[in-house]
């Protein structure tokens, strides 16, 4: 394992790498999403721990997620069940560390909610613990869009910290205090990079929402725009998934016969 620093325009290689490698097998990427949904719906439903138990289950997920990307590069079948890879491929140990890790990212995303309500008085934590609810209207008169920028700001560490960390446990038996600090470093280390890549996902993802959205409207058929909205909003979130597999290549230069490198600039 290698830390490399990469220039800026690399995150738009990124970028265009996540949707190269959706669209080699976008069936199977989506059926793994619309599966880790409905795990997670099932799961949220669990009396009393429901809550915050798929947070728990996010870093094990994400390890899954990237093995479909490798297996799909290396041309090899990929299943729902490969969701639950990073469980129960690489052993009692590793996946000892991933559920640790789980419960560290739960502690985060607490302090990052508690964050935001410095910002807004606890009016997001409220809404996000399903303690209140909001009418869109009284969303826009409140506080709660200072309370997003401010949990957005908290966020961005806590992504860096947990973005590689994964992965290194369970592919490079790192420990996770140490994963988590290499992932930091690398994402500092990348940090121009990561700028231009996250930009581009927020642009797609605008363009898509607003020319849809102004689609439906000239036809005459605005009230319908969510049925269109949802499902490209789903496809951009999976190919969004596939980029973070070209941000790890990327910033270790992980090679092997098995998973053969996606090409440098793929066609979009």
């Amino acid at each position: 394992m290698q830390l490399i620093e990469v220039p800026a325009k690399t995150g738009y290689v990124w970028f265009r790498q996540g949707i190269w490698l959706f669209r080699k097998n976008p069936l199977a990427f989506l059926t793994l999403f619309f599966t880790y949904l409905l795990a997670m719906m099932l799961i949220s439903q669990i009396p009393v721990i429901g809550g915050f138990l798929p947070l728990v289950f996010i870093p094990g997920v994400a390890v899954g997620f990237m093995a479909a990307c490798r297996d799909t590069i290396a041309g090899k079948p990929v299943f729902p069940t490969i969701l639950a890879d990073g469980f129960r491929s690489y052993g009692s140990t590793a996946a000892k560390r991933l559920a640790a890790l789980g419960i560290l990212y739960v502690v985060a995303m607490a302090l990052v909610l508690g964050g935001s309500a410095l910002a807004d008085g606890g009016t997001l934590l409220k809404v996000m613990i399903g303690a209140a609810a909001m009418e869109p209207e009284a969303m826009v008169n409140s506080d709660i869009p200072l309370g997003i920028l401010a949990a957005f700001a908290f966020y961005i560490p806590v992504a860096m910290l947990f973005w590689f960390s994964p992965i290194l446990i369970t592919w490079h038996e790192v420990p996770p205090a140490k994963a988590m600090f290499f992932s930091l470093v690398s994402c500092w280390r990348n940090r121009g990079a990561f700028i231009v890549f996250g930009a581009l996902w927020f642009a797609m993802a605008i363009t898509v929402s607003l020319g849809l959205s102004t689609l439906m409207q000239a036809l005459g058929a605005g009230e319908y725009a969510f049925v269109v909205l949802m499902p490209a909003t789903i496809v951009v979130t999976t190919m969004l998934y596939c980029s973070f597999y070209a941000t790890y290549r990327g910033c270790f230069g992980i090679q092997s016969p098995e998973t053969p490198d996606s090409p440098t600039t793929p066609a979009a």
